[in-house]
């Protein structure tokens, strides 16, 4: 399956597949606009600023006034505020599949399901026709949906455990506040954990991502950007 990463993490996110289907748009226009032109439909899963931009919104509903936008009833006013026609928005409820058929294209499957974050927050299940199928779930302290045998993985890796824990135990020593390492544990997943899933539910073909981990130790798992 194709796709394109144009940022992950606290900077901003937004993942293009097959050119045509945009996850998140936290990103500026400038980082956007070289992938406008063939986009036909925007996922978009909460409301955090790093993977909701209004400005980028508010320009590619502008852009492209045929653009549909897929999510859940909680980002249904965000989206209307930010310029985007009701018309165009596809209100997903949770678990139940999804199928849209948008002018130049063979059709899309989606279904969203439930994520854990400090907002409500949802991933996505994507069946694009001949083409595979991709999972995403970011912003989350745990994922409890299965997707077996899918053909990308985008799965959240925000820490390591050990490294975490060493922060906050270095933290107390220090006599600093250590909520910020704390509120990354509860509200995201670990490296060890985003492994687990993969492992669980990937078959023998599948590639993935690991999303949102240090720049350092960015995996790419055996996916290609292809």
């Amino acid at each position: 399956m194709q796709y394109e990463i144009i940022s992950t993490g606290s900077k901003g996110n937004a993942v293009v597949l097959e050119k045509s289907i945009l996850i998140d748009a936290g990103v500026s226009w400038k980082a956007l606009k070289p992938y406008v032109r063939d986009l036909q439909i925007v996922l978009l899963t909460h409301c955090h600023q790093d993977h909701f931009l209004p400005s980028t919104i508010r320009r590619l509903a502008a852009e492209r006034p045929c653009c549909r936008f897929g999510c859940g009833e909680w980002m249904v006013s965000m989206l209307v505020d930010a310029g985007v026609q009701k018309k165009n928005i596809a209100v997903f409820e949770f678990d139940k599949s999804y199928g849209l058929q948008v002018s130049g294209t063979e059709g899309y499957k989606f279904e969203m399901f439930p994520l854990f974050h400090d907002v409500e927050n949802a991933g996505f299940k994507i069946d694009i026709f001949r083409k595979g199928r991709a999972f995403y779930a970011t912003d989350t302290s745990k994922i409890l949906t299965e997707a077996k045998d899918y053909d990308l993985y985008l799965v959240e890796a925000n820490y390591e455990d050990e490294e975490a824990q060493e922060r906050i135990d270095q933290q107390i020593i220090d006599g600093k506040d250590f909520i910020h390492e704390y509120k990354a544990m509860r509200n995201h997943m670990s490296e060890k954990d985003a492994i687990d899933f993969i492992t669980a539910n990937a078959g023998a073909k599948s590639e993935y991502v690991l999303m949102h981990v240090h720049e350092a130790k960015e995996d790419k798992g055996d996916g290609s950007r292809d």
